[in-house]
């Protein structure tokens, strides 16, 4: 018969044993339950191939299109230079002449000329079906078709756009043109994405290519260097986010670190501190008469700036104040008001509000930058292609397959 101490050993052995085997597995399931969430899986080829294909198609049948085709009668500027009105300007119903034009915030004035604003957009949206239709299935035939269309815009010396925008938002009787403008061409951000999609292929010849860069060089110099460029530049809106968001691309396309460094530090220095409050909202946005539709638009753009600028050694999706704000807040004030209209707690927009939401990119590039499913999965159920003119005008991006990385 053992001893007293004899058995006190044996059961302290025991429980040390039991210890030494279940301590691990209690460490692991306690590390297991700290682990986040499970990155989320966005398969954007498979999720839109349907959709690029059948827009890509309906590209093949179309023909090239060109501002030229629409002569604007009171711009200034020539047969190929852009032209449109400011859209909340409407004639002085006082006046005989209507002049000079008079504002109402908010409100479009739907007999304002618009018609190259929608040649841009109809170019890029052929474009960018055709691009990432390609990078979908590595077809030539959408690369020789994409190649038309941007001769005739870009390259062609009868049918080109002037790189300019000299003539944008147009007053009648006040002003010919004005740096307020610049956004009006926010939707050709898209088609150096989709150029990059297809440069590599056989059908792109060269020569098109250098032409192409040559022309958003001299855009991007434009933008810069103009008295309408400068003074879009320091804009305290959505404005000027929307001008660095396309100064970006450009510089990103043909290669210009000066240009990049000074968008990343508009982003750091400007837009984060000057527009963003301190529970992720912007100020400026929320006191317009389309509160929800301009706070959208703003995300969407600063979030897209996020996409196209973060380097590994300048990452601005991981930049933030010392007061806390960054841009994972922003998404975080507007998400619950993307998921449910119903809760949003500003008034509602005078003009659109039942066109938005969308299927927003920037739920999906945050989403995917910040490893957040709620993000991506909200992105999966929205409409990807509004009906509403206005929610339209103000997505610029269309294919993320040609965004993702």
């Amino acid at each position: 018969m053992k001893s007293i101490a004899q058995q006190l050993v044996v059961s302290l052995a025991i429980v040390l044993t039991a210890s030494v085997n279940i301590c691990p597995a209690a460490e692991m399931a306690k590390e297991t339950n700290q682990v986040s969430a499970p990155k989320p899986e966005v398969d954007v080829a498979a999720i839109d191939r349907q959709r690029i294909l059948k827009a890509a198609d309906a590209a093949l049948k179309k023909e090239p299109v060109t501002i030229t085709k629409f002569v604007a009668k009171l711009s200034e500027g020539g047969p190929n230079d852009f032209y449109s009105n400011g859209d909340y300007w409407w004639p002085d119903p006082t006046k005989s002449n209507g002049l000079p034009y008079l504002k109402r915030d908010g409100e479009s004035n739907p007999e304002n000329f618009s018609q190259h604003r929608m040649v841009i957009k109809e170019l890029r949206d052929s474009v960018a079906a055709l691009g990432a239709a390609y990078k979908l299935t590595g077809d030539d035939r959408y690369v020789t078709k994409a190649v038309k269309f941007l001769r005739v815009f870009f390259l062609d010396a009868k049918t080109r756009m002037n790189p300019s925008l000299t003539y944008a938002q147009a007053i009648p009787g006040v002003s010919p043109g004005r740096g307020i403008g610049i956004i009006d061409a926010l939707h050709l951000i898209e088609v150096p994405r989709a150029i990059e999609a297809m440069q590599k292929s056989p059908a792109f010849p060269p020569e098109a290519l250098a032409g192409l860069r040559q022309w958003f060089h001299e855009l991007a110099e434009w933008m810069v260097i103009s008295k309408n460029g400068r003074e879009e530049a320091v804009a305290s809106n959505n404005h000027a986010v929307a001008y660095y968001l396309q100064l970006a691309v450009y510089a990103e396309f043909t290669s210009d670190e000066e240009k990049l460094a000074k968008c990343r530090h508009e982003f750091k220095e400007v837009f984060v501190p000057k527009q963003m409050a301190p529970d992720g909202g912007f100020p400026r946005e929320l006191a317009r008469t389309k509160p929800y539709g301009y706070s959208i638009f703003q995300l969407d753009n600063m979030v897209t700036l996020c996409q196209v600028l973060s380097t590994p050694a300048d990452n601005l999706w991981k930049f933030e104040m010392p007061d806390g704000r960054n841009i994972h807040k922003a998404v975080e004030f507007m998400y619950p008001y993307l998921e449910d209209k119903s809760k949003w707690t500003h008034k509602p927009d005078i003009q659109a509000w039942d066109g938005w939401p969308s299927r927003q990119p920037s739920l999906l590039f945050a989403g995917l930058a910040f490893d957040e499913s709620r993000y991506t999965g909200l992105w999966k159920k929205m409409s990807p292609d509004p009906t509403e003119p206005e929610v339209q005008r103000n997505i610029a991006i269309t294919q993320p397959l040609l965004w993702v990385k």
